[in-house]
């Protein structure tokens, strides 16, 4: 038989622990969740901005194999021009794309037309010893047609996100012939993708980020899966609401109602598709964006087309802008 003192001893610790499991926090309601996540997001309009507008090479001292003498290198970011020129190679480049407009690369040739198209008669007439393009690069045949001419051609995969980007670097090295240099700017291009990572907050309920693409009032395109602004938005801390709203391809069309349903926290676009409807303020005003929460708070951050889905050496730099104009 257990005692009165014991039986009461057991009756405090019961008690105790009861007492215990038991909180005085508050449950957090979804307002309060929501209230937390709008005062972690800058309100807007913001411009994302680089530290410097133009490349800056690993090295200086990069001496050119014979391969790498005279480097066109056309894709549809412009990617692969600035590995070439953060290799340091950026004195052997004499053919580029309309997207390489970087200050240290604008006194070279464009050889690509409308629509990023190879122009091959201009390619052939900058004599080059190797020519740098991706899988996606038009018109048919193109490719094709500068082999037969004689030169070197080297394709590279046109899909890119964040996490491809070191191979991607080394892959243009290696074709140049400039493998050293290529493990230097994988090392400092993998750390500024992990400062930037850093500087983003770990927030209970991640921002709903959509990508919009704008060409005028009538054409505006949702990014949604596979469209590279996907994974940036993922490591940007935030959730794609083209992906999130139930968008199956890399870009749709979208209406008013389409981007109201999907309703996103914050908006990117780049700045010469802004420009295209008279600027940002002009843009909030568009029925489409007012109505979704992102338009309400202003919180819309532009971005240069040739920087915000690169993908290429200055990708921590390009997170780490973007992070500082969506984050207080």
């Amino acid at each position: 038989m257990i005692g009165r003192p014991r039986v009461l001893v057991v009756a405090v610790a019961v008690l105790v622990a009861l007492t215990s499991a038991c909180t005085t926090e508050p449950i957090e309601t979804d307002a309060a969740r929501s209230a937390k996540l709008s005062a972690s997001l800058r309100p807007g309009p913001t411009t994302a901005v680089l530290p410097t507008p133009d490349i800056v090479p690993v090295s200086t001292t990069v001496t050119a194999p014979t391969r790498a003498e005279r480097i066109v290198a056309i894709d549809r970011n412009g990617t692969l021009g600035a590995i070439v020129y953060s290799l340091g190679l950026g004195s052997h480049v004499v053919g580029r794309d309309k997207s390489t407009t970087f200050p240290s690369a604008r006194a070279v040739p464009v050889i690509t037309d409308t629509g990023h198209a190879i122009n091959t008669e201009r390619v052939l007439n900058v004599s080059p010893t190797i020519v740098l393009t991706g899988t996606d690069s038009n018109p048919a045949g193109a490719v094709d047609a500068l082999r037969r001419a004689g030169l070197q051609v080297v394709q590279f995969p046109a899909e890119r996100s964040v996490a491809s980007t070191p191979e991607l670097i080394r892959a243009v090295a290696t074709a140049l012939g400039v493998p050293a240099e290529g493990e230097k700017l994988v090392a400092r291009t993998q750390s500024q993708i992990n400062d930037a990572g850093r500087s983003i907050p770990d927030l209970p309920t991640k921002p709903s980020i959509a990508f919009l693409y704008v060409r005028g009032e009538y054409l505006l395109l949702l990014a949604g899966p596979k469209s590279g602004a996907d994974d940036l938005i993922e490591h940007l801390g935030g959730v794609d609401a083209g992906t999130a709203s139930g968008l199956t391809a890399p870009f749709t069309t979208v209406s008013a109602e389409n981007l109201m349903a999907a309703d996103p926290d914050v908006i990117l676009v780049m700045t010469q598709g802004a420009d295209s409807v008279g600027g940002m303020d002009r843009l909030l005003e568009l029925p489409a964006i007012a109505q979704t929460k992102a338009g309400r708070s202003k919180r819309i951050v532009e971005m240069d087309e040739t920087q915000i889905l690169m993908f290429g050496p200055d990708t921590g730099l390009v997170m780490g802008a973007l992070a500082k104009a969506i984050y207080a």
